[in-house]
C-alpha cells in the first residue's frame, strides 16, 4: 500500500528534475544581433488642426539577442549619454537609415528626426545576462499638399552601453509619401 502512495511523488520529482536539467542559458555574443522581423505600414487619417494632415505611419520590428542585456538606456535621455553615443558615430542607440528609390536606384533620404534615436534599458532592474525579444519602431511620412509615392527600405542597427554595434538588417520595400521636388 505505501508502496502505490510514493510513486506518484517519486514520478512527479523525477519530470521536475528532468525538466530542470533541460534549460541551457542560452550563449549569445556581448555584440548585439538583429533579425529583421516585419514592416507594417497603415494610414492615419487627417484630423483638424496644424500639423494634422494625412499621414503614414509605418512600423518596423526587429529581432534581438544579447549576451550581457546591456542594451537601452534609462530615458530621459542625459546629457552625458546623449554625448557618449553621438560623439561615436553621430546616432543614437538605435539608428534607421531611409533608402528611396529614384529611377532605379536606392538614394539615402536623411530624416533629420530619425538622427537621434534611443530605446529604453531592455533590462533594468535584472541581473547582467542574456536578453533576448523583440523592438518596434514608428516613423511617420506626412502627405501634405503635393506628395509622391516612392518605394522605400530601411537599414537598421542598434548598440549597447558598450557602444558594441549590431550587424546591419535591411527591411523588405513599401511605398510612402516624399513632397514633390
Amino acid at each position: 500500500m505505501r508502496r502505490k502512495q510514493i510513486q506518484p511523488y517519486v514520478l512527479t520529482i523525477g519530470i521536475a528534475l528532468l525538466m530542470m536539467g533541460c534549460f541551457n542559458e542560452p550563449n549569445y555574443s556581448n555584440t548585439p544581433a538583429i533579425d529583421f522581423r516585419s514592416i507594417f505600414p497603415y494610414e492615419i487619417a487627417a484630423g483638424s488642426g496644424v500639423g494634422q494632415s494625412r499621414r503614414d505611419s509605418v512600423v518596423v520590428t526587429v529581432g534581438f539577442k544579447d549576451g550581457d542585456g546591456d542594451l537601452g538606456i534609462s530615458l530621459p535621455v542625459s546629457k552625458a549619454d546623449s554625448a557618449l553615443y553621438f560623439g561615436n558615430g553621430g546616432w543614437g542607440n538605435y539608428r534607421i537609415r531611409t533608402f528611396r528609390l529614384v529611377r532605379g536606384q536606392y538614394q539615402e533620404v536623411i530624416i533629420p528626426v530619425n538622427t537621434s534615436l534611443y530605446f529604453p534599458d531592455l533590462a533594468r532592474n535584472k541581473p547582467k545576462g542574456p536578453i533576448e525579444g523583440t523592438l518596434d519602431f514608428s516613423t511617420i511620412f506626412q502627405y501634405g499638399t503635393s506628395y509622391q509615392l516612392y518605394p522605400v527600405k530601411f537599414q537598421i542597427q542598434i548598440r549597447d552601453r558598450a557602444l558594441n554595434v549590431s550587424n546591419t538588417i535591411e527591411t523588405d520595400t513599401i511605398s510612402v509619401p516624399f513632397p514633390r521636388n
